[in-house]
C-alpha cells in the first residue's frame, strides 16, 4: 500500500482504487498534493502564450518523429472529495527538445479523458529549457460540467525552479528515470460542476 505520511486515509482510497501500481513509489508522496474530503483544487496558472485550441484526441504524441528523450506522464483526476473523476478533460501541451513550441500544427499537443478510475497517460519527450522559464509542462484539466483548470506542472530538482517567476513546489510531478527515460506522475483535485 502506498505511504502517505501527510493523509493516510488518501492512501487506503486510492490502495481501494486499484491505483497502487501508479501511486506505490515513495517519491509520489513526497511531491503530490494530498487530496483529503474539501481539500482546495490544484493551483491554477496561465496557459502562457503558446496555447493554441482544437487539439487533438491523442495520448502518444511520440508518433510526432520528435526527437528527444522519452516522457510518460499519468496520474489521476480526483473530486475536492477525493473521488476519482471519470471523463475529466486532460489537454497538455509543451515545447519539443530544442524549446519550440509548434504553434502551426500540434506536434507536443494533445487530450484526452480520464477512465472509469480517473486515470490518464500521455507518451510524449521530456520538454526543453528555454530563457526565463524552467522545464515544464502545460495543462488543462476539466471535470464534466466542472469549471476549467489551466496549470503548469514542473520537475523536481531543476536548477531553474527558482529564479521561474511562476513556479510553485506543489506542482511539482513525481518524476524518476526509468530504463525508457522519465517517468512523471500526479494527482489532480478540480472542482465539479
Amino acid at each position: 500500500m502506498p505511504a502517505f505520511s501527510s493523509v493516510p486515509r488518501r492512501g487506503l482510497l486510492l490502495a481501494g482504487l486499484g491505483l497502487p501500481a501508479l501511486l506505490a513509489r515513495p517519491s509520489v508522496a513526497a511531491t503530490t498534493p494530498a487530496c483529503s474530503d474539501g481539500d482546495e483544487p490544484t493551483p491554477s496558472q496561465t496557459a502562457g502564450p503558446f496555447f493554441k485550441p482544437g487539439s487533438p484526441l491523442r495520448a502518444d504524441f511520440r508518433g510526432d518523429g520528435l526527437p528527444g528523450e522519452p516522457m510518460d506522464l499519468e496520474g489521476v483526476v480526483l473530486s475536492p472529495g477525493c473521488a476519482p473523476l471519470a471523463g475529466a478533460l486532460v489537454e497538455l501541451w509543451h515545447c519539443d527538445s530544442a524549446g519550440i513550441y509548434d504553434n502551426d500544427g500540434y506536434r507536443c499537443r494533445g487530450h484526452q479523458f480520464t477512465d472509469a478510475d480517473g486515470r490518464f497517460a500521455f507518451a510524449t519527450i521530456l520538454p526543453a529549457l528555454y530563457p526565463g522559464r524552467t522545464r515544464h509542462f502545460h495543462v488543462r484539466v476539466q471535470a464534466p460540467g466542472g469549471p476549467l483548470l489551466t496549470t503548469q506542472l514542473y520537475f523536481p530538482g531543476e536548477p531553474g525552479n527558482d529564479r521561474d517567476r511562476i513556479w510553485r513546489p506543489e506542482l511539482e510531478m513525481a518524476v524518476e528515470r526509468t530504463a525508457g527515460g522519465r517517468q512523471g506522475r500526479y494527482l489532480f483535485v478540480v472542482a465539479q460542476g
